[in-house]
């Protein structure tokens, strides 16, 4: 975005951060990542995937959910290179990905739990916090 003209001047430098701004393509990659949290269920998934690596039957009792809803939401955060799997002969395990982006998201998950429900046990799992 550059030589942009803005149409007012209000005393502001932005002219830099216009030719530094991400493309469109970039915000769209970051927002897709963002709609694979818009599910309290699938954000509670890939925590527990944050500190263990577990089959679905067992995601699925932790959950109390069905199992093929459970595989609904690892289908979606394997797609968004949040979690990976490996194959371990009839049985599927997932983890979250060594990634810098699920690593992110899990310490801004943590930190955004501290923050917005202060009163909740979750302060007692700091120990589990990498």
């Amino acid at each position: 975005m550059t030589n942009t003209q803005l149409p007012h001047d209000h005393g502001q430098s932005i002219e830099k951060e216009l030719e530094c701004m991400p493309s469109v393509e970039n915000f769209q990659t970051v927002a897709d990542i963002f709609k694979l949290l818009d599910d309290g269920s699938r954000l509670r998934i890939f925590w527990l995937l944050c500190h263990c690596e577990e089959c679905v039957i067992n995601l699925s009792a932790m959950m109390s959910m069905s199992s093929p809803a459970v595989s609904h939401h690892l289908r979606q955060l394997k797609a968004g290179g949040l979690i990976v799997s490996r194959r371990e002969g009839k049985e599927v395990y997932y983890k979250a990905a060594d990634t810098d982006q699920a690593q992110l998201l899990h310490h801004m998950l943590e930190h955004l739990m501290k923050i917005a429900c202060p009163t909740s046990d979750f302060a007692a799992m700091d120990h589990l916090v990498d």
